[in-house]
């Protein structure tokens, strides 16, 4: 078979001249005659233009959030996530529906997709409900009971136990507890491991914590809500380990508000790492959480169960990601 190089050596002219003169370039200035002889060239070796073949969708995936498009803007730990998702579509060609738990039509937008990326916290009706529509499913920081499904998670254990070690062996003994509370659509609210790890560490390491527990929702407004609640009380730990960097700055605002200084006062720690983490005054000490690689290593997975299926992946995977302790200025050592 004739190559477009053989083209131009029968022709006598470049390899971009007859490539150019074969695609009609309107902006080449040759003669007349050089554009027969190419074509004539081309005729007599039989010559076939190779067609461009335009890169086409591997497949389609929907991606469903269970946080309004509101909140996600509030809170940037869904946000990277879902960029993680979006780049790795991106560089493996797969097409996006996306939707919001909010949507009332989102089961039926996600009936013809191969596959479903869960992000966030879903009951088990509404996990029996997207498993009618596909078991290619892959769950974001929700474990899921289901032997059937995947799931990736962060590892509390780990990140929680790594951000208590530091604050004990910074000589914390009082040290305070502000959770999460998250609600699926059936109400029943989610038990936060990290508050079940934090109180094992404190109970076998002596740390007082019975009176500095809060919970509210992972937002700022929640965090300066009920610190100030705790603040009310009288009766302040050294220090305060919070489940998410928008409580831990919301904290910090009341904590600031009612004269205590961070950390000569008392020491916070926070949970997630977000962009504006590093930019408190002071800056926050805080877990860094690889919510970003999450999203892009579910889509990875998900990509595989539908290309291969159970060939590939035989069985569910539980996938638990560490964090890491990023040590900024928001914490020191106990006033003696």
């Amino acid at each position: 078979m004739a190559t477009i190089r053989d083209v131009a050596k029968k022709a006598n002219v470049s390899v971009a001249t007859v490539s150019r003169i074969l695609n009609n370039d309107p902006t080449l200035s040759t003669s007349p005659e050089t554009k027969q002889r190419v074509i004539n060239a081309a005729q007599e070796l039989s010559y076939t233009k190779k067609r461009k073949v335009l890169a086409s969708p591997t497949c389609t995936i929907g991606i469903l959030q269970w946080f309004s498009s509101v909140q996600e803007m509030e809170d940037q730990y869904y946000l990277l996530m879902r960029h993680g998702i979006e780049d790795c579509c991106a560089k493996n060609k797969i097409n996006i529906i996306r939707k919001f738990k909010t949507d009332i039509d989102y089961l039926d937008a996600l009936n013809d997709v191969d596959g479903i990326i869960c992000i966030g916290k879903f009951s088990k009706q509404e996990i029996a409900e997207l498993k009618k529509l596909t078991l290619n499913l892959v769950f974001l920081d929700m474990p899921v009971e289901d032997p059937d499904i995947t799931s990736i998670t962060l590892d509390f254990n780990q990140a929680v136990t790594s951000g208590m070690e530091y604050l004990f062996n910074l000589g914390h003994k009082k040290i305070g507890f502000l959770g999460g509370i998250e609600t699926p659509q059936d109400n029943s609210a989610l038990r936060d491991e990290r508050f079940d790890i934090f109180k094992n560490f404190c109970n076998t390491h002596g740390i007082e914590y019975e009176n500095y527990v809060g919970m509210c929702e992972f937002n700022i407004s929640a965090g300066y809500k009920v610190m100030n609640k705790m603040i009310e009380k009288g009766d302040l730990p050294t220090a305060i380990f919070a489940a998410s960097d928008p409580i831990a700055i919301g904290a910090m605002r009341a904590l600031q508000d009612k004269g205590y200084k961070i950390p000569e006062d008392i020491s916070i720690v926070g949970f997630d790492n977000i962009e504006i983490a590093s930019y408190t005054n002071p800056p926050l000490t805080t877990l860094s959480a690889p919510v970003y690689a999450m999203g892009f290593y579910g889509v990875s997975i998900l990509n595989t169960l539908i290309t291969d299926g159970a060939k590939a992946v035989p069985c569910a995977i539980r996938i638990k990601l560490p964090c890491t302790l990023e040590i900024r200025n928001s914490c020191t050592s106990p006033k003696l």
